[in-house]
């Protein structure tokens, strides 16, 4: 005999099993199953509960029930780089140009460039809030911002640091144009051509063009896929090389999309701390957790080091805004310069819209609704990447943002496989670019590719997915019978 949420459980099983139900789906809402089966509440919980626990569906944060890959690739390897590395030029990162072309594209099916398609954006919102703009300071938008940025959003910053545990004055927030703007301000205000930069590895791209233009070498860094820089080996490379600044990504890097945990950073900030050592840290994903509370950043937990934070709305808001902000109060001064001499301000329109949606609480709201998007995107490209490409793959598990890093048989070579992808309009970013040695033909990851998966979940993906997937056996194929 079975207890009717079993038998509720079981009919959803053989749904799902049948294809009723694909993998990334929504399950009808408790209260809904409820009423249309005659059910109570509890009941359905049960029986929701019931599949959960056998694998079928996971549930989201105040989004229901979805259902769960089952054809889910296993996690990265744990050794990405090697134990010890020698500081390096940073060269050969022209391949992102191709990829930001690429996303310009519409002809493209985009998954290059970490840029989120409109859907997962606040378009409507964000068109009401420019409007509201040029209605009511239609003579603000006539003249030059202030070089920190407009007050009404700096403001608005400094309360959203506040709440992450980070209490700023709104004359600490220099708005920027973008994140990378961010990076390159922080990186002049530190360091020298022909210093050294510790960073991570994988590394994103837009920190090593910003290091390559800058002259910089780059010291790459031991990383976990899971929980980000290993300590120890940031404690031994700055007992070894004279690292001048060190730029990390806290929480949900790109492109391993990991959590750094709070002893960690802890710990990494007092290693840098007793050096002198200043950290950069890029926090563009922290927003874009999957689960709650929001993680704290190194910023929030060590309030008296120093610490360059650098965040941005290009992945929360909208890319073509360009509104990024540094928050680094013992060089404030400094970096208002830097950001004088380079620009001299950000646009206004765009700072008092957004400044709106933060007042008004919409874009909190947005964030609730666009952390769920974000994770089934990520669970269904993985579930597909599992059904489709050759055995021997394997995926990150991100606990936030929505990039997926992927690795592949050792005999894929994912720079061609970028070129290959490309002549079919898919743009993919090969694993070579997020090496500071791109150029060199000795770049790590080349076996290695990363999947924007913030994109329209339609039959073009679909049909991507099946091409990538066969480019790979057949660069297989082609090296076993060489």
């Amino acid at each position: 005999m079975s207890f009717r949420y079993q038998q509720l459980a079981s009919e959803l099983q053989q749904q799902i099993e049948q294809g009723h139900y694909v993998c990334g789906e929504r399950l009808p809402g408790v209260r809904e199953l409820a009423k249309v089966r005659s059910l109570s509440v509890s009941t359905v919980v049960a029986g929701y509960r019931q599949l959960e626990a056998d694998g079928y569906v996971q549930a989201s944060h105040r989004s229901g029930y979805f259902v769960k890959s089952r054809f889910q690739p296993p996690p990265l390897s744990k050794d990405l780089t090697p134990k010890s590395q020698l500081p390096e030029q940073v060269s050969g990162q022209h391949m992102a140009l191709s990829l930001s072309k690429a996303a310009a594209d519409s002809g493209y099916t985009r998954l290059g460039a970490a840029v989120p398609a409109a859907r997962f954006l606040p378009q409507h919102a964000l068109q009401k809030a420019m409007q509201q703009v040029i209605k009511m300071q239609p003579a603000r938008l006539m003249q030059y911002e202030a070089s920190r940025g407009a007050i009404e959003l700096r403001t608005e910053i400094a309360k959203r640091m506040a709440l992450q545990g980070a209490v700023v004055s709104p004359q600490d927030v220099i708005i920027t144009n973008g994140c990378q703007e961010a990076l390159m301000l922080s990186l002049k205000a530190l360091t020298v051509p022909g210093d050294i930069v510790a960073i991570e590895s994988p590394a994103f791209y837009g920190l090593l063009q910003a290091l390559e233009a800058a002259g910089l070498q780059a010291l790459t860094l031991p990383t976990d896929p899971q929980t980000g820089v290993v300590p120890e080996a940031l404690e031994q490379a700055l007992q070894r090389w004279p690292v001048k600044a060190c730029v990390l990504i806290s929480n949900f890097s790109n492109p391993l999309g990991s959590l750094m945990p709070k002893i960690n950073k802890k710990r990494i900030v007092a290693a840098l701390s007793a050096k002198g050592i200043a950290l950069i840290e890029d926090d563009t994903y922290g927003d874009l957790g999957f689960a709650v509370p929001r993680p704290a950043s190194c910023f929030a937990l060590a309030p008296q080091a120093d610490i360059f934070y650098c965040g941005t709305f290009s992945k929360t808001i909208s890319p073509d805004l360009r509104l990024g902000w540094v928050i680094a109060p013992k060089q404030t001064a400094k970096l208002e310069y830097l950001k004088f001499i380079s620009n001299i301000s950000t646009a206004a329109l765009p700072q008092l819209a957004v400044a709106n949606l933060l007042k008004s609480g919409q874009y909190e709201r947005h964030l609730r609704q666009v952390r769920g998007q974000y994770q089934l995107a990520l669970s269904r490209i993985s579930h597909q990447i599992g059904r489709l490409f050759p055995a021997g793959t394997r995926v990150s598990q991100p606990q936030g943002g929505f990039v997926l890093w992927v690795e592949l048989p050792p005999a894929v070579d994912g720079y061609l496989l970028a070129q290959q992808a490309m002549a079919q309009h898919i743009s993919i970013a090969p694993g070579a670019i997020f090496s500071p040695t791109a150029a060199a033909g000795r770049a790590e990851f080349s076996h290695f590719i990363r999947l924007n998966c913030a994109v329209e979940p339609d039959a073009r993906l679909e049909r991507a997915l099946a091409t990538l997937a066969q480019l790979c056996n057949e660069q297989l194929l082609k090296k076993g019978l060489d």
